[in-house]
């Protein structure tokens, strides 16, 4: 007989999206959306697995520049079938363009539509979030008389502003507003089920709509990091810059990842302290939710773990190995 391989602990995790949430677990997920009928429909899924990533997905750093993009893909994907389900059908009135991309791609279409927006989320985010606040720290250059420690210090905190300032307009967006609702009826739902309780909507109503693994959480450790790093990789010449912030960013996504994944199971006070302000810019990324929000968010979960108990009686049956996933659930969104 084999030795048996130990289970490693596991933490579910997820997005909110269009009238919904997505959990995700181990291989599963599940986006469940209140349709406009009132009723919560569910689709259910298994993450695609990839040798390479599934090998890169172990080691540390990489593990979190692989997770990131795959759940970057898997986000667009749930945020596109929660549009369909909410009853906003995407393809309902197709444009002169959506019609020769039909043609040119034919079924393929929506997978090279998803490729491009990720590549454009992510020019998008690195501009915004690295490249704007290296541009605009390098006006006061010459006022610091060459000091490049302090250069650092402002660069990073004018990227701290411009995420805040980001954060507080995307609030203002009415659409924007609900799904933040959503986010905190997921985070609720976490919560109550990492403590043990039943879920019911009463148990989930009653815990925090703040949790330590949120993308809130990870982006704000991106900004911290960022300016701590980029305080050793300095130069006066403003191309190079922002060069090195731009071949940097993979880097530094995947240190923050380690911070966030062990500040989500560590108990030492000093992670307290850290966690702290990420728990607080929560505030403006979640909302609390109504009991009809804490019903789909349960739904999603409930049937993610389904999945996954099924999975693993299939395992059992048949001696089958679990592995650690390329794409966990480690980080909540």
């Amino acid at each position: 007989m084999g030795k048996e391989k130990k289970e490693t602990q596991f933490f579910y995790g997820g997005q909110a999206v269009m009238e919904g949430v997505m959990m995700r677990g181990r291989r599963h997920f599940c986006v469940s959306v209140r349709n406009p009928q009132g009723e919560i429909e569910s689709r259910t899924g298994v993450q695609e697995s990839h040798k390479t990533l599934d090998s890169l997905g172990k080691v540390p750093i990489l593990r979190g520049i692989v997770a990131l993009g795959r759940s970057m893909m898997m986000g667009m994907k749930v945020m596109r079938d929660s549009v369909e389900i909410a009853g906003e059908d995407v393809n309902a009135t197709p444009s002169k363009f959506d019609m020769w991309l039909e043609r040119r791609l034919g079924d393929k279409t929506t997978k090279y539509v998803m490729i491009f927006s990720l590549i454009f989320s992510l020019i998008f985010t690195v501009a915004l979030f690295m490249v704007l606040p290296t541009w605009l720290s390098g006006f006061l250059a010459p006022l610091l008389g060459g000091n490049l420690w302090a250069l650092g210090i402002i660069e990073g905190l004018v990227r701290f502003v411009i995420f805040i300032t980001y954060l507080i307009l995307v609030a203002q967006i009415r659409e924007m507003k609900r799904v933040f609702q959503y986010h905190g009826a997921e985070h609720k739902v976490i919560n109550c089920y990492e403590k043990g309780e039943d879920l019911t909507v009463d148990n989930v109503a009653r815990h925090t709509r703040l949790h330590k693994r949120c993308g809130t959480s990870f982006l704000l450790f991106v900004m911290i990091i960022s300016m701590i790093f980029f305080l050793f990789v300095r130069t006066d010449v403003l191309w190079l810059r922002v060069l090195s912030r731009i071949l940097f960013v993979p880097f530094i996504a995947g240190i923050s990842f380690e911070v966030i994944k062990w500040a989500g199971i560590s108990k030492n006070p000093i992670v307290a302290i850290i966690s702290f302000p990420g728990l607080m810019l929560q505030k403006i990324t979640t909302a609390e939710p109504d009991a009809g929000q804490i019903e789909v968010a349960i739904t999603a979960l409930e049937k993610v773990i389904e999945s996954e108990e099924g999975r693993k009686t299939e395992n059992v049956a048949e001696n089958d190995d679990d592995t650690e996933p390329a794409c966990p659930g480690q980080e909540d969104s």
